[in-house]
């Protein structure tokens, strides 16, 4: 059974989804527990535990094992000795500096992730540009209506109150109803940058297409298509900067998501002044149409940046995910760190997993006490973001006489 669970099996069993954050843990020669606590030292059977160390309280022997039998599974054994190291910074990072097996470039490029925690590669950089601009399609996707339906209401000669909210709300029905719910097998299947290259892709032809509707239908149709682009898009993008940032700096890196997203709507809605003056048959579509550059420029940079890491391990792509961690962190003994404490964490997830299907996990959400907090808590700001939406949709139309 062991050697079917691969070189992982010597490890603990923990709970919660791994995340490659940087572990406190310190060596211990002790034999490990054979059950999981949380932080109350009560049982975790129902995945309620708070996320420690996977690598905690493997004795160094065995740690090493286990460290040769994944470097030999995956044809990494010209890196063994970097693994070697790599693991034991995971299992105690507080006291790297003092690993007698480090080079002294090797604690420096250590230490540095602390004491200069923004000086990295161009291409994590690259990366996170690309995230940014992808935001920005999302917040322009949003706000650019706002102006143009001032003037398209009366050009395609929509009355209806009902039918204003059918075709101003279709991207946000598409999300709900379709966009939503594929995120999962996109990104499956085309991985992180093909979901992304594809959800920017139809934001691009959409654009096009809100662009030259002659009808409230061929228009709503449209808006709904947008919104098949914007549910993948808004759910990979931030989840693909979390994978590939490192630990020190990756909530900043993630939380650009929402002040681009920002800067995105403030460009739609200057989309909508830019164009007002125009002929009303030209300036709608023009303002629908502006949106279709950005994305484009999503499509062309995606695929110049590395595939997620952490997705190519759950796919056991390892030798890629090396490469892809290589390109992202400063040095070499960072990449093999945190390729091996992010496969320890996958193999972990797998276990705890194992036997579930979609419907088990979904009522997982309300189930487990943790999870059903963040689910609470996460309904809260999703509803209350819905509620100060309008503005950004309908603003054109609250105050009477007004097109701005």
């Amino acid at each position: 059974m062991k050697d079917d669970l691969g070189p992982d099996a010597g490890h603990q069993k923990k709970t919660d989804c791994m995340d490659e954050v940087s572990p406190t843990a310190e060596h211990s020669e002790k034999p490990r527990r054979s059950s999981i606590y949380d932080i109350e030292g009560r049982p975790a059977n129902k995945l309620s535990a708070v996320f420690k160390n996977p690598l905690e309280g493997i004795p160094r022997q065995q740690l090493m094992e286990d460290v040769d039998r994944f470097c030999a599974q995956y044809g990494l054994e010209a890196h063994k000795e970097l693994f070697r190291k790599g693991a034991l910074i995971s299992q105690n990072p507080q006291d790297a500096h003092n690993m007698p097996e480090l080079t002294e470039d090797e604690r420096a490029a250590i230490r540095r992730e602390h004491t200069h925690k923004w000086s990295q590669p161009w291409q994590l950089y690259f990366m996170a540009s690309m995230c940014s601009l992808a935001a920005a399609v999302q917040g322009m996707d949003e706000t650019v209506n706002n102006g143009a339906q001032a003037i398209y209401l009366k050009e395609l000669n929509i009355k209806s109150e009902y039918i204003t909210g059918l075709v101003v709300g279709a991207p946000y029905l598409a999300c709900a109803v379709i966009g939503c719910w594929l995120t999962e097998p996109m990104n499956r299947y085309l991985a992180r940058r093909g979901t992304i290259w594809v959800s920017c892709f139809i934001a691009a032809v959409a654009s096009v297409w809100e662009g030259v509707c002659n009808s409230w239908v061929n228009l709503f149709i449209a808006r709904f298509v947008l919104g098949l682009g914007i549910g993948s898009k808004s759910s990979t993008v931030p989840v693909y900067a979390a994978e590939c940032s490192p630990a020190p700096i990756r909530g900043a890196l993630v939380m650009m998501w929402q002040m681009w997203t920002a800067f995105g709507i403030m460009l739609g809605n200057i989309m909508g002044v830019a164009f007002m003056g125009l002929p009303d048959n030209l300036s709608w579509r023009l303002m629908l149409g502006s949106t279709v550059v950005l994305p484009l420029v999503v499509c062309a940079q995606v695929y110049l940046c590395p595939e997620s890491p952490r997705w190519l391990i759950e796919h056991n792509k390892i030798n890629k995910a090396y490469e892809a961690f290589r390109i992202l962190r400063p040095s070499d003994i960072q990449a093999a760190r945190d390729l091996y404490y992010a496969y320890v964490g996958v193999q972990l997830e797998r276990e705890v997993n194992k036997g579930k299907n979609f419907f088990t996990m979904f009522l997982e959400l309300f189930t487990i006490p943790r999870n059903a907090r963040a689910t609470l808590a996460t309904w809260i700001v999703m509803f209350l973001q819905q509620v100060f939406s309008p503005p950004a949709l309908w603003g054109s139309t609250l105050v009477p006489g007004t097109h701005l």
